[in-house]
């Protein structure tokens, strides 16, 4: 966590001067720091095949990582 990130693939530049790229905007990017990394709530998956006494029980958490962006250049 606190570490910076630059993507510098970018599709879409909006405010006063719109920009759609075909496929990425040429010279933007956008600076963001982590904030946090951690896993989501967990989902329960639940399969059964009725008349056949098939039952499974799974729980699934998936990873994810919250960004702040700090700055968009276009």
């Amino acid at each position: 966590a606190g570490e910076s990130i630059t993507f510098d693939k970018v599709l879409f530049v909006g405010g006063d001067n719109t920009k759609v790229g075909a496929p990425f905007v040429d010279g933007a990017s956008v600076t963001a720091k982590v904030e946090k990394q951690g896993l989501q709530k967990k989902l329960t998956v639940f399969k059964y095949k009725p008349k056949k006494n098939y039952k499974r029980k799974q729980g699934h958490r998936q990873p994810y990582t919250k960004l702040v962006v700090e700055e968009i250049n276009a």
